[in-house]
């Protein structure tokens, strides 16, 4: 029987604890479980794709009444959540978010304009995925997450219209609200 060099065993225990911490970190996302860091943010769905899934939680928020019916965007202004619902009514996902200092005004909107590329917010932060739905008091309202996952608070006295959510929740909002998409905001 030959030996095994000590290096050998050296690098073969730190891949066994490599593949140790993945598998770990990778039950802990399965059950939702959120380091410390995470827990002042808003919560992002487990899932990403082209069809967006509903946030995984013990008691999902449902969808505000007067929201209206149908494929749409809902945003609540009083709750900071958005949901992206399906033609038949369903929630396919549903997230919290972070909103700028100029809410619209409750009421019913379209997705017009969309940037997909990395662009600069009106509070100087690289966004990208910004869905654009309405203007208030010449601001504009849009969907948007930051480029580096970060949403600082707006500046002391800046008037901005963006929501920002999660990278996650952005690029599942991108895909879901094309241009023409309803979106309902509620209080």
């Amino acid at each position: 029987m030959r030996a095994v060099p000590a290096s050998k065993v050296w690098v073969t225990g730190l891949t066994v604890g490599a593949i140790a911490v993945v598998a770990a970190l990778a039950v802990q996302a399965d059950r939702g479980d959120k380091p410390a860091a995470a827990a002042a943010r808003p919560s992002a769905s487990a899932t990403t794709g082209p069809e967006p899934q509903p946030t995984e939680s013990a008691a999902p928020a449902a969808v505000p009444d007067g929201s209206g019916t149908g494929r749409r965007i809902v945003y609540s202004l009083g709750q900071d959540r958005v949901w992206l619902v399906d033609a038949s009514d369903s929630p396919r996902r549903t997230f919290a978010v972070w909103p700028g200092t100029v809410d619209p005004d409750p009421g019913t909107y379209t997705v017009g304009t969309r940037t997909e590329d990395p662009i600069t917010g009106s509070d100087g932060v690289r966004i990208e995925h910004v869905v654009y739905f309405a203007v208030k008091s010449g601001v504009n309202v849009a969907f948007s997450n930051a480029v580096d996952g970060s949403s600082p608070p707006p500046a002391d006295g800046a008037r901005t219209g963006g929501i920002r959510m999660t990278t996650a929740d952005g690029s599942a909002l991108w895909t879901f609200g094309s241009a023409g998409t309803t979106v309902a905001v509620v209080e």
